[in-house]
Formats: C-alpha cells, structure tokens, sequence
C-alpha cells in the first residue's frame, strides 16, 4: 500500500504519503491564494523525500471539504486526475475527519474551520475516528460547543466563543494519509472524490439585461 493524500479545503495545501504502517513523507504550506500553484510541487516534494514515484501509489486521496469552492475543486480534480492516468482508486474523505484524527482525543469534541463569512465549517464527534453530526456551516455563537473541547481554525479565529483550540487548526496530510489507509486496510467503504458544499458558489449567471423604457 502506498497513498498519495492532499488536502486544498483549507488555507494549507498539504500532501503525504502513507506505506500502511507510517507517514513517509508530508508537507505543508500555509497559504490560502495558491492552492493551484502550489499543490504539484506539494506531491513532487514528498515522492521525492519518500523516495518513491508516481507510478508506486496505490491510491489516492483527497480532502473533500467542507471548503471554499476555489481551493476544494483544485485538490478534488488533481485526485481525479492521477487517479485516471494511474489507474488507481482515488476516494474523498472530509476536511473535518482529517483535523480530527489529528487531535488524538477519545473523548467527544467538535473540529471546526474557518468557512469565511463570519462563519464555520463544524461537526460533532466521539472520538477522533467517530463523526457524529455534520459537517454544518454556522455562524459561531451558534455552534453548540456545550462544554467540549474544539479542534481546528475555527476554534483560533473565534476563542472567545468556542474556546481555545486543543488541536491542529488544519487537515494535515499525514492524518489524512493515516486515516484513509486504516479504512483501507479494515476494508471500511470510502467516498469518491466529490466535494461537500455547504453553500452555493458566490458567482451566479446573470440575469436577462432589464428592459430599457423611454
């Protein structure tokens, strides 16, 4: 086994590979206007330093959101797209299930990231492996954090109503990576790559041009 995974939901543009046993190679850039620029060189780091090519992954895996439609379409496409010209699976996972295996809590918690807008991208869980609920976008005061431990972005941009964040503020690769191939190896049923979208796009076709009266 060897999985390609990146995420592109979030501000970092994040790739790793995993042999089923560890995460070989990650890396990161935190940067949220270069998603496009940046995830190629991303993938080419980490076969480099795994030293491992293309032609050796057995998957592929991308983060499938919640996120901004700009940087969420960049990883889901690139997935497709190796996965075609590889011949291998390729399998969605959500943003937030990455943010919290990364956390390493047993115990119920909610991730959270910034969905802009004043806004979060949040879900529920038992544990790091268990999602309850979601994922939902909300304004913070909304979020019902009932006294639990929140993990993520959305957590640093908002202490004051959700707390200080008690994990990674993003979906790294390396959970990611991590996460796909124990649902791999269990044999667990995994997602295509299609984003999750908890909004519509901002851009709209225009209307007809308004009639012009004398």
């Amino acid at each position: 086994m060897l999985v390609l995974a990146f995420d592109t939901a979030t501000p970092a543009v994040t790739a790793a590979l995993h042999d089923g046993r560890q995460v070989l190679a990650e890396s990161t850039t935190i940067d949220a206007r270069r998603h496009g620029e940046l995830l190629a060189p991303t993938i080419e780091i980490v076969l480099r330093e795994a030293g491992a090519s293309l032609g050796d992954v057995t998957a592929i895996v991308a983060g499938s959101g919640p996120g901004p439609y700009t940087g969420l379409r960049v990883g889901l496409m690139t997935a497709q797209g190796l996965a075609v010209t590889l011949g291998v699976p390729a399998y969605g996972i959500c943003t937030l299930d990455a943010v919290a295996y990364g956390s390493g809590l047993s115990e119920p918690f909610l991730a959270a990231t910034d969905a802009r807008r004043k806004e979060v991208f949040w879900a529920r869980y038992s544990d790091r492996r268990t999602r309850l609920d979601g994922p939902f976008v909300d304004r913070p005061a909304d979020v019902p954090v009932q006294g639990m431990p929140v993990v993520g972005a959305g957590a640093d941009l908002y202490p004051e109503v959700l707390g200080e964040s008690s994990g990674p503020p993003y979906p790294y690769a390396g959970s990611l990576a991590a996460l796909a191939a124990e649902r791999i190896e269990a044999g667990t049923p995994l997602d295509r790559p299609r984003p999750i979208y908890l909004r519509r796009p901002d851009a709209v076709v225009p209307g007809a041009p308004k009639r012009v009266t004398a």
